[in-house]
């Protein structure tokens, strides 16, 4: 039985509740970083316990409250996923790098997908006190007003966010970066896939593309795009959810533009 409109209104209002509890956890840790515990998980690719204890507090409360849905979050892993009508999708500290230098730009992002839609798109950024909003078919917000995508009629009419990972070789950024310089494109990069896609939901950018994005990095903040009248690919399809995939979110008018830049290989 699939999941009623009043089981995801539930789950919002749980949501938003329980990400405010996490960005306060991660915060304590953020004011304390000369005492954290780092470990490399790969080339420039990190996690602490304030990744992981901040991914338990969310998933143990989802457990408590909502026994029934399925959790896949980056550090803990997919748990339930099997036959669950409704799947949470959890990045505990997306940023990682910013927020061990002590840097603002990392955020919480929640996403909650059910029957391969994203229902419910959350993301917090406690250091730069942003918070995120988006309920399917309900519009989004950012600190509780109402946001849009810019109307971007070409690429010069604002910045393009291009992510990168060591999961994509430098030749395939490269490759991206010349279609967006030589087309009359500037770029931006903060560090966080999240934050990235929700500044084109607020309008602050026009773009972001990345040749491979994980999907707890950027689930929540694609549905605030669509919910902001901005366009985004499927990026559930071909298994994103477990496996990640190429990302374009960006003012309608550049989409297709933007899409153009993607090395084909």
């Amino acid at each position: 039985m699939s999941l009623s409109q009043v089981d995801i209104d539930q789950r919002f209002e749980f949501g938003k509740e329980l990400i405010l509890r996490a960005g306060d956890l991660a915060m304590t840790y953020w004011k304390s970083l000369e005492t954290l515990e780092v470990k490399s998980k790969g080339l420039q690719d990190f996690v602490s316990e304030a990744d992981y204890n901040t991914e338990v507090l969310i998933k143990s409360a989802i457990k408590e409250r909502f026994p029934d849905d399925a959790f896949f979050g980056e550090e803990t892993g997919p748990t339930g996923i099997e036959g669950a009508e409704g799947i949470w999708v959890v990045d505990p500290i997306d940023g990682t790098q910013p927020f061990l230098m002590g840097m603002t730009s990392w955020c919480v992002s929640i996403a909650f997908v059910s029957q391969s839609q994203i229902e419910i798109g959350l993301v917090y950024s406690p250091a730069g006190n942003e918070f995120f909003i988006a309920q399917k078919g309900k519009g989004a917000t950012l600190n509780g007003k109402r946001i849009q995508v810019r109307d971007a009629q070409t690429l010069n009419d604002g910045i393009v966010s291009v992510g990168y990972s060591n999961r994509t070789s430098p030749a395939q950024l490269i490759h991206m970066m010349k279609g967006l310089l030589e087309n009359g494109g500037m770029y931006h990069r903060n560090g966080s896939g999240a934050l990235g896609i929700c500044y084109v939901a607020s309008g602050a950018l026009i773009g972001y593309i990345e040749y491979h994005i994980n999907s707890w990095d950027c689930l929540a903040a694609l549905l605030l795009v669509s919910e902001a009248g901005g366009r985004v690919n499927d990026f559930i399809a071909d298994n994103g959810l477990h496996l990640g995939g190429k990302i374009i979110a960006a003012s309608p008018k550049v989409f297709a533009q933007l899409d153009s830049f993607f090395p084909t290989k």
